[in-house]
């Protein structure tokens, strides 16, 4: 049985982590709080999803790519008149074979996420500007995220340039 390893640097590197998450969700929270008629609780499930240990803004930007891949598939998919559960393995399906041609394989499950999120159907009826509406909440969260990651990478950076001198 291995004991409990205690290693500074990735301790430090999943605060930073912890405090990106804090900052995004209290920022998709307070929207979600203050502007009630619009579903902004999807943009705290896509902030989580969109925002990632490391502090990479390519990754951010690959991840917001991915959300606006899996968001564009489930707007197409959205006004079909089908089964949900048809809905949905038609929406992976493509979602994953356009991640694959557009080379961002490794940011898919923001993307499924995305998909999930626009075309999921809790209504009896569907109304198009349901779908927009979540569109715009998960753009929100990826927003948020890639504003919260680069926050914290000119902070990042800040901090070292200032060790160095």
């Amino acid at each position: 049985m291995r004991g409990i390893e205690l290693n500074k640097a990735v301790y430090l590197a999943n605060v930073v982590y912890l405090t990106k998450c804090l900052a995004g969700v209290t920022i998709c929270y307070l929207l979600y709080k203050y502007i009630p008629q619009y579903p902004f609780y999807w943009a705290i499930v896509s902030v989580a999803v969109a925002l990632s240990p490391d502090n990479s803004n390519q990754l951010a930007y690959d991840r917001m790519k991915a959300n606006m891949l899996g968001c564009g598939v489930g707007l197409c998919l959205y006004p079909l008149h089908l089964p949900n559960l048809l809905i949905l393995c038609l929406g992976v399906a493509v979602t994953i074979g356009l991640g694959i041609t557009f080379q961002i394989t490794n940011t898919l499950r923001s993307a499924l996420a995305a998909l999930v999120i626009v075309t999921i159907q809790e209504e009896l009826e569907k109304h198009w500007y349901i779908a927009l509406e979540r569109v715009a909440c998960v753009v929100a969260g990826c927003l948020v995220a890639l504003m919260v990651t680069m926050l914290c990478n000119v902070v990042i950076q800040a901090k070292r340039g200032k060790q160095k001198a």
